[in-house]
């Protein structure tokens, strides 16, 4: 998994290789947190207007250089096979999403994870509520913190509709969304964050090789709870755990299972070694391990949603490994899914046996776990679907929590890509490509986002999707990180 690169323009190579150019410090800094609202204003230039203005007196002799423009116009732009010029710009089309915000803050991040909260399930109505937890990449070791953060008064997003000066300034008061934000000091880049599925504890892998274990249980009801004082023991690691030594890495995952409610843990490093720590009635912590078998940096883990004590591992070694953390620290099965690095997995929770992975030459596919047998005979083993859509390494994938069929894929294309799996097209649909003969009819949707390096569902409103990402350098300041929280059309 690569680092935020300094420059959006720098090569896959260099991403791979953790280079990270540093800002100047002259102790200038964004405001760290505060109120956001939509980003995007609701003046536009429909093709109503530039059809009135070909028509309305002038020279016929523009006829034909009009309708090659038009012509131009309805060409589909692709973020990832397009390149913009210096003087051009992206803009969403909002009639595309039923809900799009952004956000900074003032450190990038490279990971971060949704918060379950008391608000319900299957939310669906307006305006929506999100709490996450992220981790940061600061300029210096001691400036980095884990950020808690409650988003509030996400709205539906507005249509560019023609309404009266008196309903327009109701719907602005309405529509400003809130960022609240409580910090814990940390000294290290966090590489990779998961919240556990049983409590509001966050585990992070950090820079330093350490992995450290957070309570954010009381930041979180703090911003529901006026006066709430949060005690100074909750600002400080509930644990920090040191069988990687000093070696970095990016692989972590609670188990899911509902006997592990304590905490159950897999973590991996650049060695290739995996270790699975778990948490006793004492509240300490006891590590098992190395795992060992991966020739490469352990990129992913992922524990069965259904089996206790199955999890794979997915490898810059181009590997897949399914483990059995009983077995001798030997993995049971192990399947070639790439040729080049696997970045990410993610094993669907609805559907037990299958299982998507990212890889660092844009491929990303789905598997069937239950064919892996075949790969120990001797047999060739074939992702169940498999997409090369994408141009560069893909830093992210995950299933959507409920629809097992649709997938959520971020890209260092500088894309988030929506697919459903189910779609297929007959022969008349299949002739009729709208000018993108190239793109697979199981791609539903693409957001663009620069430096895009990690998304996920917000499982208790479907298909909401939170992703981060970074906008590079500006005037010297270290660059902010972005978040988009975005529900589409096709979702």
């Amino acid at each position: 998994m690569s680092k935020r690169a300094a420059e959006t323009e720098k090569s896959p190579a260099a991403l791979k290789n953790l280079s990270r150019e540093q800002p100047e410090d002259n102790g200038e800094y964004p405001e760290e947190m505060g109120e956001f609202e939509d980003q995007y204003g609701d003046d536009y230039s429909s093709e109503e207007e530039i059809i009135e203005a070909g028509a309305d007196g002038e020279d016929p002799g523009e006829d034909e250089t009009m309708e090659d423009q038009m012509e131009l116009d309805k060409q589909v732009y692709l973020p990832s096979r397009h390149r913009l010029q210096k003087d051009e710009i992206l803009e969403p089309d909002s009639t595309a999403y039923h809900m799009l915000h952004r956000m900074n803050v003032k450190w990038p991040c490279l990971s971060f994870d949704v918060l379950p909260d008391e608000l319900g399930d299957e939310r669906r109505s307006y305006p929506h509520t999100v709490y996450m937890v992220a981790g940061t990449q600061a300029q210096r070791a001691k400036d980095n913190e884990i950020l808690i953060m409650k988003l509030s008064g996400l709205h539906k997003e507005r249509q560019h509709e023609d309404s009266d000066e008196e309903d327009d300034d109701d719907s602005d008061t309405e529509d400003e969304p809130i960022l609240e934000s409580r910090t814990i000091p940390t000294n290290s880049t966090t590489n990779r964050l998961r919240i556990s599925p049983h409590s509001h504890t966050a585990a992070s892998m950090a820079e330093s090789g350490e992995v450290q274990i957070w309570d954010v249980a009381p930041y979180y009801r703090s911003f529901d709870t006026p006066g709430l004082v949060i005690s100074p023991a909750a600002k400080k690691p509930a644990a920090t755990l040191r069988m990687h030594k000093r070696t970095e890495g990016y692989a972590i995952d609670w188990s899911p299972h509902a006997r592990e409610t304590l905490g159950k843990l897999a973590t991996g490093d650049n060695d290739g070694k995996i270790f699975v720590s778990k948490r006793k009635e004492d509240g300490s912590w006891a590590s098992e391990g190395p795992y060992t078998g991966h020739t490469g940096s352990v990129e992913e883990l992922q524990w069965s949603p259904s089996e206790r004590h199955v999890m794979c591992s997915a490898s810059s070694d181009g590997t897949v490994k399914i483990w059995d953390a009983r077995a001798a620290k030997r993995h049971q099965l192990s399947v070639e899914v790439s040729s080049s690095d696997v970045n990410v997995a993610s094993w669907c929770r609805s559907v037990d046996y299958l299982l998507a992975t990212g890889a660092d030459d844009g491929v990303w596919g789905v598997w069937d776990l239950r064919t892996f047998p075949n790969a120990a005979q001797g047999k060739t083993v074939s992702a169940t679907a498999q997409f090369t859509f994408h141009q560069q390494p893909i830093t992210s994938v995950e299933f959507h929590p409920t629809e097992d069929s649709v997938v959520a894929v971020a890209c260092a294309d500088n894309t988030i890509t929506q697919w459903d799996m189910s779609v297929e097209l007959d022969d008349e649909e299949s002739r009729d490509t709208g000018g993108v003969a190239d793109v697979p009819p199981q791609l539903m949707f693409v957001h663009h986002m620069p430096e895009v390096k990690e998304l996920h569902w917000q499982r208790q409103a479907p298909s909401v999707v939170v992703a981060t990402g970074g906008e590079g350098f500006k005037y010297a300041i270290p660059r902010d990180s972005i978040y988009s929280v975005f529900k589409t059309i096709s979702a």
